[in-house]
């Protein structure tokens, strides 16, 4: 076996249509069609290649998970990744499978890329993966008829079991296994409590800024969409009595508000209950990265405060573990367990039981404690070398916000340029970036970028990168 070192992969072109790991996998994909590179070379590590073109490790990996998926390379262990030992000089193996381009993926809030700054992202290069891929073999192996039949809607009877256990202890939440629901991500929670609870024509309290899907799921199902301002201490809860007093529900993010990373101070977070008490109305609190908060320890769920049983806790295991395992749960109030289990019988199919098996299993055994443990102390080191090395490149350009906590920075833009320009250039070079702007209803906001930095392996990667979005201004 040889290492083979491919021609052309540097420099690579700032000013193409294509962003890096396209580019990377294009040249790759070329030098086998072409023979330069033969079957059972060797190429280049993925930490090696980052090292060698200043990149983001993140967009290395993107190309060499394509090229896998392609069936170009393979990987060997200790013995690195090669070119398929059997694959045919010359033979394109499947250029079909080149996603099309979606026009403006930075607005799909759910992309299937790996861009450095990427939102929604965990720190992928810090995943346990030998311990999950023992699990999951375990699993694999203990497979018996009764668990290849249709999983159950409610989730995974086990799972249910850890998750009210995990939250009592994490959270504060005194729930049962009953009143929990696993789900198949945010988009499928929201959709089963509109099911259940909201009806057309109704109004809910929406954040804003805000996560985006939300107004949309709303729009969709003909909900109306009040948007009430955030301030320092999280939804401005007399704004929203004011706008909307009667509104059927309320969505927010107590713990860090989605985008800003506030946190729903006290004298609120009793306001907007005595407001949901009175009213009959309900509290959607989408907990989604309550776990990551540097400067003290995790804030109490909002649900722990609730003693009329008026708050929707929704959780994921998209932030804490992987997007792709498609999991995540809602805790219910006691009195609406049936009601969600008719709604669950009607328009659920369940999750898969094997990942939901893999996932039971991964928290049993302690190792989903001891990592977020772990990423807790990883994303504060990341986040102040990011913070560190972005200041150090962007200068004058940008102001970065003061956050307790959650897994993005806010770069404030300075000198009056669009956070939607911004974007779109960043895009362009391969960069991701979430303009401000976009997560506004009605009248835009300051102009901001938002970028998440969990993948971001050093300070000098984010001055690297760094320089690269300051030639974008």
């Amino acid at each position: 076996m040889t290492t083979a070192k491919p021609p052309t992969i540097s420099p690579l072109d700032p000013q193409a249509a294509d962003p890096f790991y396209r580019q990377i996998y294009d040249r790759f994909r070329g030098a086998i069609a072409s023979g330069v590179l033969k079957p059972g070379d060797r190429i280049p590590s993925a930490r090696a290649l980052t090292k060698e073109l200043g990149l983001a490790r993140g967009t290395i990996e993107t190309a060499y998970s394509l090229l896998a998926a392609e069936g170009y390379i393979q990987a060997r262990g200790q013995a690195g990744t090669v070119v398929t030992p059997d694959l045919k000089p010359g033979t394109a193996v499947a250029s079909s499978l080149r996603p099309p381009n979606s026009g403006n993926p930075a607005m799909s809030f759910r992309p299937d890329t790996i861009l450095p700054f990427q939102m929604g992202l965990p720190a992928l290069d810090a995943f346990p993966r030998k311990i999950w891929a023992r699990l999951g073999a375990r699993a694999v192996r203990a497979m018996q008829p009764a668990d290849m039949v249709h999983p159950p809607v409610y989730g995974l009877p086990e799972l249910r079991a850890q998750i009210a256990a995990y939250l009592q202890v994490s959270r504060g939440i005194n729930c049962s296994p009953s009143q929990i629901f696993v789900t198949s991500g945010y988009r499928h929670t929201f959709e089963l409590i509109a099911h259940a609870l909201l009806k057309d024509g109704d109004r809910v309290w929406l954040e804003n800024p805000g996560y985006p899907p939300t107004r949309d799921l709303l729009e969709l199902m003909n909900i109306g969409a009040v948007p009430v301002p955030v301030d320092g201490d999280g939804m401005m809860v007399g704004e929203a009595i004011r706008l909307a007093p009667k509104a059927r529900a309320a969505v927010v993010t107590p713990a860090h508000q989605s985008p800003l990373c506030v946190s729903l101070s006290l004298p609120r977070r009793l306001a907007l209950l005595d407001w949901a008490t009175r009213n009959q109305a309900w509290i959607i609190e989408d907990d989604y990265d309550g776990e990551y908060r540097y400067v003290s320890r995790p804030l109490p769920a909002l649900k722990s405060l609730d003693r009329e049983g008026r708050v929707l806790y929704a959780g994921t295991f998209s932030k804490v573990l992987l997007p792709s395992v498609r999991l995540a749960y809602l805790v219910v109030p006691q009195p609406q367990v049936e009601r969600f289990g008719a709604v669950s019988q009607v328009s659920t199919g369940g999750s898969p039981e094997l990942t939901q098996a893999i996932v039971t299993a991964f928290i049993t055994e302690g190792h989903f404690a001891r990592h977020i443990q772990r990423m807790r102390k990883l994303y504060a080191e990341r986040r102040a070398a990011t913070a560190g090395g972005l200041a150090s490149a962007l200068g004058k350009h940008v102001r970065i916000d003061s956050q307790p906590g959650g897994m993005h920075l806010i770069l404030r833009l300075q000198g009056g340029q669009s956070d939607r320009e911004v974007v779109a250039r960043m895009r362009s070079e391969g960069l991701y970036a979430e303009a401000l702007s976009d997560w506004m209803m009605g009248e835009e906001g300051a102009s901001a970028l938002l970028v998440n930095f969990t993948n971001v392996d050093s300070q000098r990667t984010a001055e690297t990168l760094g320089r690269r979005i300051a030639g974008l201004m």
